[in-house]
């Protein structure tokens, strides 16, 4: 009796530990998403919702117009592609719809939502701050501009300008002590200065005019 009693509490006390096991690694799993989402916020999502507002999609010709457009811009996996769907429409930002084919499988089309219109456009007149997200985010909302809102490319424009404008103001603000810390300052200070001047260069070639922010 006493043995069987033994083993039961041996088997209780195991799958206590299973138990304990798992939610602390889904306790971490769950903590290490939301630290990812709050600090990757550079996203090729607002690109995906940029191609949809253009025109319905289905997902494997979306994903192509992005090879084509900007796959230099955005490095999209076809897999990545889809899970950027997912979640777009998981929010609410894009909605799908079966459409049934002649002798093939039926096909999903992807629209933009409302929801996902205003959270596009809130973001295409916005600006980044540094260069890396310059690059991406800023030739995007160059991009979608010149396609779809050219009323707005002067804004958008003036407002990325405006922010590498400050950032310099604020990195030579900075008087750090250290040998160190003062080429760090200046590497930062150099890829501003030519990121002002690649941004010249867009003016030029796309023929923006000036824009005066309020």
């Amino acid at each position: 009796m006493w043995i069987a009693d033994f083993t039961n509490k041996i088997d209780s006390q195991r799958i206590l530990y299973i138990v304990l096991d798992y939610t602390l690694h889904t306790l971490v799993h769950k903590i290490e998403q939301c630290y990812t989402h709050r600090v990757s916020t550079i996203s090729p999502e607002y690109a995906v919702l940029g191609f949809l507002i253009e025109a319905p999609c289905h997902g494997y010709d979306l994903h192509q117009k992005f090879e084509t457009e900007l796959g230099h811009v955005w490095h999209v996996s076809q897999s990545q592609a889809y899970n950027i769907i997912k979640r777009l429409e998981a929010r609410g930002d894009i909605a799908s719809t079966l459409v049934e084919q002649d002798k093939l499988p039926a096909r999903q089309m992807l629209q933009i939502t409302e929801a996902g219109k205003i959270k596009f456009e809130t973001w295409l007149v916005g600006a980044s701050r540094n260069a890396r997200a310059i690059r991406l985010e800023f030739l995007t909302r160059l991009y979608f501009s010149q396609k779809d809102y050219p009323q707005k490319t002067a804004q958008i424009y003036a407002t990325q300008c405006a922010m590498i404008r400050a950032n310099i103001a604020q990195v030579e603000s900075l008087q750090p002590a250290g040998r160190y810390n003062q080429l760090s300052i200046d590497l930062r200070l150099r890829q501003l200065r030519l990121t002002q001047s690649w941004m010249n260069e867009i003016k030029e070639e796309f023929h923006i005019p000036d824009l005066d922010l309020p």
